[in-house]
């Protein structure tokens, strides 16, 4: 790992922080602070302020009211949802933008020395020589604030994010967009911050790429905020907790799953504290009501009353946030078969994505389709659901009243744009209460006013969660899911597991949120060179066999480099054995 050398800073607290913009309070009270080495996830529901907090903390908002106290000067570096690279840069060129001023020498300097390459340096011998002249100021001033040493950092840093020297020096639109967060990421980094700030890093990524930055994080010294729905990487990555609810901040020790587990406890306890006294409020209570009017007690009864009134009373444990219990309309039963591949053919472009690939979907099977990006799990959904033919083989529905609802990612294009949301959904269910509906669009995230918006006026994500909501009310027997969980915040993904789990019908999944998947698959199917590789459990059953699989991969290594190695030393002795006799 790159060693990266923190500016001294003790701690960077929020203290009382409010929030309120024209359309109303975001922050009410919020307090937490960050300290050298801790890993901070913020959570809380779409809308809460987590991405408020972070533009405070990174100078870029003001609170309405509250302090930002920073002990020391910490630098602090923001990577943002949509990180800004620039496409037409080579990869090495784009890291070199972390060093300011040193950056726009060294993009001077390539620019001169392909004019110096030009025809009309050439034949113009005077402006050859402003060329030169400019180009050993360049290099003089590049010199001057250490460029070269600042091109060994990045030589340093280019392993660690994944990239060979070769590699850095091909265009960054070249690479995927999970590479391209590699190298946004490593260009903050090269900053050297003391704390760095991470807004949804994990979108559009696949789940090797998630990985690998849960480790390379895991290993900064660098303090970290990180807002992430990904309860996995919230797991992995993260030694504390800050929830925001309705505008007040709560602080918990330890990963996602151990606040959850803290939360349960403190409820639990103020539970039983509020019944408690409730309990004995109710005696206190009854004796006053039954002794106020007697002779010879009512002036304990009157002693009592007083007393009452000036007992702090334990608030009873307020209900969380998050949307109700959804179910999914009963299924109409199919046949055994629900979808069926046979000799699966089909490219894109020069890539073969599969090869005589085979699989049966039966009745019941919730099946999780898992592989890198690129790997064809989309278009193997477009396939079975007919929106794409194979080049050869099949992939379809099966014969048997098989009904299927699909959700793609481009979903929301199919939305009138003029109907209000509250109304898109009255359309679908015109027998429900309105009481009903905005139970369900609260919990995909439209609330209040929101359910009046026209769907032409939403923005991306928010007709995403309109459209997924929309198809999940239609009944069917095979739920067709293409990335279901992008846009929804952690309460809307565990109403959409629970209900997928209470579901009699089939599923299938692409998703590359783990969590989601280890709750809601039965089956795990891995697209792998070209087939599709079925494995028959859940997907930590599917984890164990990959581990096993790769145990016995690393075997077999060790095996042939031993038998290699056993060969070479056999030639080495008939060598030498010929050598003597020749001798």
């Amino acid at each position: 790992m790159m060693d990266l050398v923190p500016r001294p800073f003790s701690v960077l607290r929020l203290e009382r922080l409010a929030k309120i913009y024209p359309t109303g309070e975001v922050l009410r009270d919020v307090t937490w602070e960050v300290r050298p080495g801790d890993r901070i996830g913020l959570v809380g529901v779409n809308g809460a302020g987590k991405s408020t907090q972070m533009k405070i903390i990174a100078g870029l908002e003001e609170p309405s009211s509250g302090l930002v106290v920073k002990q020391g000067e910490p630098r602090i570096a923001y990577l943002r949802q949509e990180f800004d690279v620039d496409p037409a840069r080579t990869v090495r060129e784009e890291l070199f933008q972390a060093f300011g001023e040193a950056a726009e020498v060294l993009i001077r300097q390539h620019q001169l020395e392909h004019e110096m390459a030009s025809e009309q340096a050439a034949s113009d011998p005077d402006h050859l020589d402003e060329l030169i002249h400019e180009l050993g100021r360049l290099h003089s001033r590049f010199e001057a604030l250490h460029g070269y040493e600042l091109d060994a950092r990045i030589d340093k840093l280019l392993p660690t994010i994944g990239f060979s020297p070769e590699g850095a020096e091909q265009l960054v639109g070249d690479y995927s967009g999970g590479w391209q967060m590699r190298i946004a990421l490593g260009k903050i980094l090269l900053q050297e911050p003391d704390l760095l700030l991470l807004d949804e890093p994990t979108n559009h990524l696949d789940v090797e790429t998630i990985q690998w930055l849960e480790g390379y994080l895991v290993e900064q010294t660098a303090a970290l905020v990180v807002i992430s729905h990904d309860r996995t990487f919230l797991d992995r990555v993260c030694n504390q907790i800050v929830e925001t609810e309705r505008g007040v901040s709560r602080t918990y020790l330890g990963n996602y799953s151990q606040h959850i587990e803290q939360k349960v406890l403190e409820r639990e306890a103020t539970q039983a504290a509020f019944d408690r006294q409730q309990k004995e409020l109710g005696a206190q209570q009854a004796y006053i009501d039954r002794f106020r009017a007697s002779a010879t007690r009512s002036t304990q009864a009157k002693s009592r009353e007083k007393l009452l009134e000036k007992v702090e009373r334990v608030e009873a444990p307020l209900e969380g946030v998050g949307g109700p219990r959804f179910r999914f309309p009963e299924a109409p039963r199919s046949g055994r078969l629900v979808a069926d591949i046979k000799n699966l053919t089909h490219s894109y472009g020069e890539q073969i994505l599969f090869l005589g690939a085979e699989l049966e979907v039966e009745r019941g099977d919730r099946i999780a389709f898992v592989g890198p990006n690129g790997a064809g799990k989309s278009t193997l959904l477009r396939l079975i659901m007919g929106s794409e033919q194979p080049e050869d083989g099949c992939a379809s529905l099966g014969e048997h009243n098989v009904i299927a609802n699909y959700f793609e990612q481009n979903q929301a294009e199919a939305l009138d744009l003029s109907k209000t949301v509250i109304n898109t959904i009255f359309e679908v269910v015109p027998d429900w209460t309105q009481t009903q509906v905005r139970s369900l669009l609260g919990s995909f995230c439209f609330s209040n006013e929101s359910v009046f918006k026209e769907a032409g006026k939403l923005s991306g994500g928010e007709k995403a969660r309109l459209a997924l909501a929309l198809m999940l009310l239609s009944p069917c027997n095979l739920l067709v899911l293409d990335e279901p969980t992008n846009h929804l915040d952690i309460p809307a993904k565990q109403m959409l597991e629970d209900a997928l789990i209470d579901y009699e019908g089939a599923a299938l999944l692409v998703s590359h949120d783990r969590y989601f998947i280890s709750r809601v698959a039965n089956r795990i199917v891995e697209i792998r060179d070209g087939q599709l590789v079925l494995y028959r459990g859940d997907y930590s059953y599917y984890l164990t066999k990959k581990e096993e699989e790769a145990g016995l991969a690393r075997q077999a290594e060790e095996a042939e480099r031993k038998t290699a190695k056993q060969a070479a030393n056999k030639a080495k002795q008939a060598s030498r054995k010929s050598q003597s006799k020749s001798s």
